[in-house]
């Protein structure tokens, strides 16, 4: 149940303040036996829904929480989601129910509960192919929060003339915020965000070799920017998602006052 459910019901006269903390209460958490605590109140707390991380959990295990997370809210995303994982979800849900994107190793559990539409617009760059799985994580969160998604692949800066019709591709569509993703040195958020008037985060991605590799020097440089940008930790697609979204959604809700 919902909180504005709850509320309704206190407005109808259907029952009482007590009753009604009663159930708000119980919906700040949901028990999976001994294994795992379901924040079940995330979205309606801080407009981030709860997602659950695959790794390291057992399958068995996994499949539990994901079906107590999809009973209290209808949809879940999984992330970094193993093949052993996703087999075992699509063996315990309907085929139509699981969306499974391989690249990011991201899945959505659904009960045919459709996302939210805010309004909000997102743009996502990758500097390189490579770079791609880590960004296609950030959409997929943005697109669970509500948001549209304008999506540009490849546009590093060792062939930077291709980045300069995205650029008006990205005006044209009036994004809110641009989520820009680069391993190796990490250059390509700093001249995004000094061509664009929308705010850029930066997404270093745990791409290259040798010193610095790893995402290591690509973060370095994304945090002395000389052009204005905010930085998330290294392969953190989910983070830069969310934050992505929490901003054009705020945009979105004034626009549509």
């Amino acid at each position: 149940m919902k909180l504005e459910d709850i509320l309704i019901k206190i407005q109808k006269g259907e029952i009482d303040v007590d009753s009604a903390a009663n159930e708000i209460h119980s919906m700040s958490y949901t028990e999976v036996s001994d294994i795992a605590k379901i924040d079940s109140h995330r979205m309606c707390r801080t407009g981030i829904p709860e997602a659950v991380l695959g790794e390291g959990k057992k399958p068995d295990d996994l499949v539990e929480i994901v079906k107590n997370q999809v009973d209290c809210a209808g949809r879940v995303l999984v992330t970094r989601v193993s093949d052993e994982q996703i087999e075992k979800l699509r063996l315990s849900f309907k085929p139509e129910n699981v969306v499974w994107n391989e690249r990011a190793r991201i899945a959505v559990i659904h009960n045919g509960t459709q996302c939210p539409d805010t309004g909000g617009i997102i743009g996502i760059l990758s500097a390189g192919t490579t770079d791609v799985g880590i960004a296609e994580e950030a959409r997929m969160v943005a697109s669970e929060m509500g948001c549209g998604v304008v999506t540009i692949y490849d546009v590093g800066v060792a062939g930077i003339h291709r980045l300069f019709p995205q650029i008006s591709k990205l005006k044209e569509s009036g994004v809110d915020v641009v989520i820009v993703a680069a391993g190796r040195e990490g250059t390509l958020p700093t001249i995004v965000s000094g061509l664009i008037d929308a705010p850029v985060i930066g997404l270093p991605v745990s791409t290259g070799y040798g010193a610095g590799g790893s995402g290591q020097a690509a973060l370095m440089s994304m945090l002395q920017s000389c052009s204005v940008i905010c930085v998330v930790n290294i392969d953190a697609g989910f983070v830069a998602g969310a934050f992505a979204a929490q901003i054009a959604n705020k945009v979105a809700k004034a626009r549509n006052k």
